[in-house]
This record gives structure tokens, sequence and C-alpha cells, in this order.
């Protein structure tokens, strides 16, 4: 089951339960660990929303688990979308405002991501991650910009902190997180005269995801908590604030900018094994 949130969360949580009431969400990779908790978090405050994703069973799941959150909530899910195709995402779009009636916010979301050595990254492997990452994110903007236009919306993609510094074994995840940010302050410029908010948010490690999960293995887990510097991994609820707090009228005059939620994690070295790591790379064939 993942790590999600629960009606529990509004007896602690610091907004007001109506506070997105009549909004609609669409969020790519809802299905997902960190945008199935953002869009929960919504959902709890009112907001409707689309889930968008690949697999048609799981998204449709996710979104039928979400709706339950809330009585009156209308969540749908869009499976068989492939962010890659912009296509996919504009009949996505099209289908969740007739349904929904309007999108106010998307999350960008939508993120693939392994481990591998540049010598073992195959050029193939590192244009799919790319292509889910980066293009799926301004795939998944373009698809919805009328509405964004319309409603004076907000976006948010999800990034990372892996390409604040030279991460081993990342190296297509950082390009495309990368690629991420750069894409969201210009698009922040551009389409801030027309009253769109562009952000992103940056989750550090997350405990419970799959994403923890797969790139931080049991053995290294108490090392990994040591270069965290307020000594605990980030929870999803840590995630469901910051996503509130960006879509809320509280950060009406914040576009273009990063939050990152990672307890200064990112300012700590993380080459605790450096360079045992990446030698390895040079004694096999490389990947074409």
């Amino acid at each position: 089951m993942p790590n999600t949130l629960t009606p529990e969360w509004l007896k602690t949580c610091v907004y007001n339960p109506g506070l997105f009431d009549g909004k609609v969400v669409f969020v790519t990779g809802g299905a997902g660990t960190i945008c199935r908790v953002q869009t929960e978090a919504l959902i709890l405050l009112g907001a409707n929303a689309a889930v968008i994703g690949r697999r048609p069973e799981v998204t449709q799941k996710a979104a039928e688990e979400m709706q339950q959150l809330r009585p009156g909530a209308k969540v749908i899910g869009i499976g068989n979308c492939d962010v890659r195709e912009v296509k996919s995402l504009v009949a996505a779009a099209e289908k969740a405002v007739q349904e929904l009636g309007r999108i106010d916010y998307v999350i960008a979301g939508a993120a693939g991501n392994f481990l591998a050595d540049f010598n073992h990254l195959s050029a193939n492997a590192f244009k799919s991650v790319i292509s889910i990452d980066l293009l799926g994110s301004y795939n998944t903007v373009k698809a919805c910009f009328p509405e964004l236009r319309k409603n004076k919306g907000k976006v948010l993609f999800v990034s990372a902190t892996l390409h604040y510094r030279g991460v081993s074994l990342q190296s297509h995840v950082s390009a495309a997180k990368a690629g991420i940010d750069a894409l969201s302050q210009a698009l922040a410029v551009e389409l801030g005269p027309l009253g769109i908010a562009v952000n992103c948010l940056a989750p550090g490690p997350i405990d419970g995801t799959e994403g923890l999960g797969r790139l931080l293995p049991s053995d290294a887990r108490k090392r990994s908590l040591q270069l965290v510097p307020v000594q605990r991994f980030g929870t999803t609820e840590d995630i469901a604030n910051g996503t509130v707090f960006l879509f809320s009228d509280a950060a009406s005059y914040i576009s273009g900018t990063t939050l990152v939620i990672d307890g200064a994690a990112w300012h700590t070295s993380a080459r605790t094994t450096y360079p045992e790591t990446v030698i390895v790379q040079g004694n096999k064939p490389p990947k074409l």
C-alpha cells in the first residue's frame, strides 16, 4: 500500500479544509507515491483531480481510492497516457475538462529512474529518461496551457536535488531534472504576464517511497541519514505541505523558484563510497 494521506491529516495540517473548493488539479504520475500524496492533499482541501498515468488499472485504482478521501470529491483516472506524446496529453486534458469542468493546477510529476554508470548507460536509456522527465513535463504544460491561461492557473514541476552537485550513477536523471529547473524558470518569465505561476518542488530522501527504496539499499540507510542535517528522512506529509503552500494564495508572489524539501541534505556530501562506486565502470564494455 502506498505511503498515503488520510482524512486524519486535516486534524493537524495548518490549512483551511475548503482552501481549494471548486479547483481542479491535473497530475501526471499521480499514482506514484510523491505525486499521489500531493494530489491527496489537494483533494482533502477541496479540490477535484484528474490522475494521469500509463497503466490503466493502476491509475484507475489510485483514482478510486483517492475519491474516497472526501465526501463529494470527484477524482478521475486517465490511463494509457504517454507523456512523451503531446497528443496523448492533449486528449487527457480535454477529458479532464469535459468531466471536471476546468483545470486550475498542473503537477508534472511523471518520471523514471534507475542506477546506471555512464559506461553501461545506453544512449536509448538516457534518451528514455530525458523523454519521460523533461519532454513529458513540457508536454504536460503544453497540453494544459489553454486552461491555465483561462483560469490564471499554477504549474508545479517535480524536480530533484541530484544535479546540484555531481552524483555518480545518476547522470541521466541529473540531466533531466536540471532541464526541468531551466524549463520552469523560462516558463515563469514567459507565462507570468498571463497570470500563470510556475515553480518546482525538489524532494530529498522521502521515507516510504519507491524511489528511496530502489536507490538506497538498506545497508546504506544509516549513513545516508547521518548526511541529513535535520537527522530524519522526509515524509509524504512534508511534500503535501510544500505542495499546498505553493498552490495557495500564500504563494501568490512566488514564481520561477524551487522549493527544496530535503532537510538541508543537499548541502552535505553524498560521495560516501567515492570512487569505489564508479571505478568499476572501466572494466566492462560500454553500452551504446
